[in-house]
């Protein structure tokens, strides 16, 4: 082996402003990859998040008066649009969670249980930084 220099083997470099989520690298034979945003949601998640807001519908059909029966449902499909948009609406959320509080508190936990489901997560977080800080930070959910 020689311990001569190749001018191959030199490498210069000046690094500026990095911003969060930059890579930097230097060298020979790098190769790097970066994901950007939340993974995209499964056809078998949304089946699931669709049977979850049926279920949701059956009970509140059971358990609901009457008079309150066909606002609540009304409400929840107000909420499967707002989960489902393409940028999920997180004031809806918290609208029809604080109406279920307010008018149908025996139905608020599973309307509150299923906008705090992880499938539901996922999706706000698809939808970008600024409207899942806002659903953290309306429903108390901490980030991992």
């Amino acid at each position: 082996m020689s311990d001569e220099k190749n001018s191959d083997d030199l490498i210069h470099a000046t690094i500026g402003n990095v911003s969060d989520g930059s890579q930097v690298a230097v060298g020979h034979n790098i190769q790097q990859s970066q994901v950007h945003g939340a993974p995209a949601v499964t056809e078998e998640e949304m089946a699931q998040l669709r049977q979850m807001f049926e279920e949701l519908k059956t009970k509140i059909a059971q358990e609901a008066p009457p008079a309150e029966k066909e606002k609540a449902l009304a409400r929840v499909d107000a909420l499967e649009e707002a989960v489902t948009a393409k940028e999920p609406d997180v004031t809806t959320m918290e609208s029809v969670r604080n109406w279920f509080v307010k008018n149908l508190p025996s139905v608020a936990g599973s309307v509150v249980g299923l906008i705090v489901h992880p499938l539901v997560g996922k999706l706000v977080e698809v939808g970008g930084d600024a409207i899942s800080t806002t659903f953290r930070k309306r429903f108390g959910i901490e980030k991992s």
